[in-house]
């Protein structure tokens, strides 16, 4: 059936008048030459609503049923990595042919969109354990706590890395143009390994590490730098040293020279750089090495310790203050891995 002409506003508007003026459906119809039906709905139209133009229309109708989303929502809910083709498969298998744009239409609907998924730490329930006991038992440790301890870790320092994610202008055919490339190594080795300390009053030391880090290279790596590295943020008596549970943190050897140097430890849950601050300055000290582009190791070493050095103090001062943040987090993810 060919699809008929809609009446324009003005017709309406006479058809409501004539109806107020106390005429019937087929008086008016026949007056103006129209269907009564016509009449009548327009009519009925202008009682509910008080209008004559027409209401927005709602589209074509949903394919899947609200059955069919809830089943779509509760399996995204139980496995989040569900794929839209296995969703597909899910609904074919229930009867409901539709495509993977109309799954992914349905998901956007219900608020939820694709995003990458997190790479974190493998959890397992002891770490979980380990991480509320250690974040219950700080949560209400006062400010003047967490400026006596000095926080330390060790980071890989890429001499391509954080450029490898950057976008470039550039015309059409010059993706090869070396100014628009982004130079990268089959097997790496194009990096070095730092470790550096930090307390609430500043950056301290920056130490490369040269080879495998043993037990021993660690000892002599705290040796030459942990103890300057205090006098120089002022970290006076009664400071805790602080660092994570790698076998060669937690090794024999390295907890009897700990203990010979009279250094307090900061007891610390495994697989929880979440809750080191340190990692903060580590993406900071990244993100400005980076903007430099270093050309050889070497030089990546030299810009590294003196952008070490340009980090303000202002931003320790303010991850210190702001630790119980990372603390509650954690709380309420019921031990779960966290932003940082």
């Amino acid at each position: 059936m060919a699809k008929t002409k809609e009446l324009s506003k003005d017709v309406r508007d006479k058809i409501v008048d004539l109806h107020k003026a106390g005429m019937d459906y087929k008086t008016i119809a026949k007056q103006l030459g129209e269907k009564v039906t016509t009449v009548g709905v327009i009519i009925r139209k202008w009682k509910k609503h008080k209008i004559t133009v027409n209401l927005p229309r709602p589209g074509a109708p949903c394919k899947i049923s609200p059955r069919g989303v809830a089943m779509i929502m509760r399996a995204v809910r139980n496995q989040p990595r569900t794929t839209r083709e296995d969703l597909v498969n899910d609904l074919k298998a229930a009867g409901i042919i539709v495509t993977k744009k109309t799954i992914g239409n349905t998901l956007r609907r219900e608020g939820l969109k694709s995003c990458s998924a997190r790479k974190v730490p493998l959890l397992t329930k002891a770490h979980i354990h380990s991480r509320l006991k250690f974040a219950n038992e700080h949560l209400n440790d006062s400010e003047d706590n967490w400026v006596k301890v000095l926080s330390s870790d060790e980071t890989k320092m890429e001499l391509f890395g954080i450029n490898s994610t950057r976008r470039v202008w550039r015309r059409r055919n010059t993706a090869y143009d070396p100014k628009n490339t982004i130079p990268t190594v089959k097997h790496g080795g194009l990096n070095i390994m730092l470790w550096g300390c930090f307390s609430a009053k500043g950056t301290g030391q920056l130490h490369r590490i040269k080879g495998m880090m043993d037990g021993a290279m660690y000892h002599q790596i705290l040796g030459e730098n942990l103890f300057p590295s205090a006098r120089a943020l002022t970290m006076g008596c009664g400071w805790v040293f602080q660092h994570d549970n790698d076998p060669k943190h937690t090794a024999k050897a390295t907890k009897e020279w700990l203990k010979k140097k009279h250094i307090k430890v900061l007891e610390w849950p495994s697989q929880s750089p979440d809750l080191n601050p340190i990692e903060n300055l580590w993406r900071e000290l990244k993100v400005r090495v980076a903007k430099r582009q270093p050309r050889n190791l070497n030089d990546l070493e030299k810009i590294s310790k003196e952008e070490w050095d340009k980090i303000p103090p202002e931003m320790c001062a303010n991850l210190v203050a702001n630790y119980k943040k990372h603390l509650t987090s954690v709380i309420a993810n019921k031990g779960f891995a966290t932003k940082y």
